[in-house]
């Protein structure tokens, strides 16, 4: 099968190379996909998952990517609840080989049922900014009605998932960005925007919740203007500065089946709306995948018409 490889961390974007690998077999509970899209998040040349297993050991020559849409090829023994055939979506585990691959085995618990009437680009792009925003908000970050939430990077995959899913969930949505970000922002659902560039984050007053993908000073400034009891939810890294009447939580994306058929159907309802930004096949992927390049949206690749 064809697949995207990382070859080099120090090579940045030119440390990938399109190579010729055996389909993978699954084990015990796993289901092989074969893969039809799949999503890229340029973050991802960072993650220690990319370069070492949970040894330490050396994965260089690993398949990258961990989000994806296609059909259940192959049933490992034990696996329940899918079948041969099923249109599914989902996460790969971060230190498995990954989804830019015309196959992939991932363990069947990280897959939902994909509804025949959303597109294989549409389900890649979801599950993990959609399940980002989702648990951010409401398991780590408890979120109300009623209360305000900052949504930083609001036109971005992550951002704008934040900001719909906040909006729909009854907060008053302020999101952040660019000037250039300003109308996908309030289209995506921000009730008001703020240019990180010209504007000051002590405008807007305090607020109920931050999410934060952006970290460093714009981290430490957030922290301050959220009102005491509330929280920081971040997913770069630890707060370097947080008010002590303030929570905060740093965390890492899981898989969930239910969330993940909760997004969905919102997706089928009209309620909530993928950020796609460039799509390319994945025999034209590499230049596409440049994690120092600036990608407005999802980067979709398509494996199979």
């Amino acid at each position: 099968m064809k697949a995207i490889i990382v070859t080099d961390r120090a090579a940045d974007g030119a440390g990938m190379t399109l190579t010729e690998l055996p389909e993978p077999k699954p084990a015990i509970n796993d289901v092989v996909v074969k893969v039809h899209a799949s999503g890229f998040v340029p973050a991802e040349w960072e993650w220690p998952s990319t370069w070492a297993d949970r040894a330490g050991h050396d994965r260089t020559s690993a398949v990258i990517g961990h989000e994806f849409a296609g059909v259940v090829s192959a049933l490992g023994y034990g696996t329940t609840g899918l079948s041969l055939g099923q249109r599914v979506f989902g996460i790969t585990d971060w230190h498995r080989d990954g989804t830019l691959a015309e196959y992939t085995a991932v363990e069947s618990r990280n897959l939902a049922p994909l509804p025949g009437d959303v597109d294989f680009t549409v389900g890649a792009s979801l599950p993990i900014s959609g399940l980002t925003a989702w648990q951010g908000l409401f398991q780590h970050g408890h979120l109300r009605s009623g209360q305000t939430v900052i949504a930083h990077g609001a036109a971005g995959a992550v951002g704008s998932a934040v900001a719909q899913l906040a909006r729909e969930a009854g907060a008053y949505v302020i999101g952040t960005g660019r000037a250039a970000d300003r109308q996908a922002a309030l289209d995506f659902g921000a009730n008001e925007f703020l240019d990180l560039g010209s504007d000051d984050l002590r405008d807007v007053g305090q607020v109920d919740l931050v999410f934060d993908v952006i970290g460093g000073d714009i981290q430490k400034a957030s922290a301050d203007v959220i009102r005491a009891g509330g929280v920081l939810v971040t997913i770069v890294g630890p707060p370097e500065h947080k008010p002590q009447d303030v929570r905060a939580v740093d965390f890492v994306v899981e898989s969930d089946r239910a969330q993940l058929t909760e997004i969905v159907q919102r997706v089928r309802d009209g309620r909530f709306r993928t950020n796609i930004g460039t799509i390319v096949p994945l025999d034209d992927a590499l230049a596409a995948l440049n994690p120092t390049e600036r990608h407005k949206g999802k980067t979709i690749i398509t494996v199979r018409a």
